[in-house]
């Protein structure tokens, strides 16, 4: 079995919209992070350890580390994630719209399927015809549950401005097409589903055109997305599996995953 991983990285030195920060606590220094927690737990210990007294010392440690430490500060929007129906909006279907640690995990294990949308340009949107057309050079059927992943080649981007608006949308028919050929989850190479700003905001400000189109769709009816998968171009049409099983963090609309096909 062939394992490819369709994932971005939660990179604190790519360019990102979006505040992104990692604080990395060295080996060398966890010994003094140690000592300034656990002394600061109580007033006699701090006071000690403004006197300059030591529980632990680096010659206490083989090879005088301590442990590393990484806190990451990240919006669930940076990496690879799974988009549920509490991003879109507070309801869904008419019903209280669900967060992503309750993206049914049988949902996130499937035959993928991979459509070659590359010709699409920026300024335009992927259609229920596209769809169509691709399905066909293909000679495939989507059957219920199928992973759609779209291809648009816009990964190569990733790491710089052109990311975040150099990428097709998806067309709401689109989204309807795939819903009711019964798939539950589609993924995409780009950062998001709708057109980049550059092109929704000014027609929103001159033609008063709808914001985030395809995001809002989640509101009439419940889908799951991914955005910001990788590598797409490795894969054959079909004939795989995807596991996309999200991170459980509680109460968010969106959760970062280890996407991975399996060959």
């Amino acid at each position: 079995m062939r394992i490819i991983d369709l994932s971005l990285p939660i990179d604190d030195q790519a360019f990102e919209v979006h505040h992104l920060e990692i604080d990395r606590v060295s080996h060398k220094a966890g010994v003094a992070k140690f000592n300034r927690i656990i002394m600061g737990k109580t007033l006699i210990g701090r006071i000690k350890y403004l006197l300059g007294k030591r529980i632990l010392r680096k010659e206490d440690l083989p090879d005088e580390e301590f442990l590393s430490l990484e806190v990451v500060h990240s919006p669930v929007h940076i990496g690879t994630h799974l988009d549920y129906s509490f991003h879109y909006g507070s309801r869904s279907e008419n019903r209280p719209s669900k967060t992503a640690e309750e993206i049914p995990l049988e949902w996130c294990y499937q035959d993928g399927v991979r459509l070659d949308l590359r010709h699409k340009k920026p300024a335009e949107v992927i259609t229920k015809d596209d769809l169509e057309v691709a399905l066909k050079k293909i000679n495939y059927e989507l059957k219920p549950m199928d992973i759609v992943l779209l291809e648009t080649g816009a990964d190569k981007f990733f790491g710089t401005p052109k990311y975040f608006s150099e990428y097709p949308g998806i067309d709401i028919s689109a989204i309807d097409y795939l819903l009711d050929k019964g798939i539950k989850i589609f993924g995409t190479d780009t950062m998001g589903i709708d057109r980049p700003y550059k092109f929704m905001l000014k027609e929103f400000i001159d033609r008063k055109k709808p914001l985030y189109p395809a995001h809002f769709h989640g509101r009439k009816r419940e889908f799951i997305h991914i955005e910001r998968l990788a590598n797409l171009n490795i894969l054959p049409p079909f004939g795989f599996k995807i596991n996309c099983f999200p991170i459980k963090i509680k109460r968010t609309g969106a959760a970062w995953s280890r996407v991975v096909a399996l060959l």
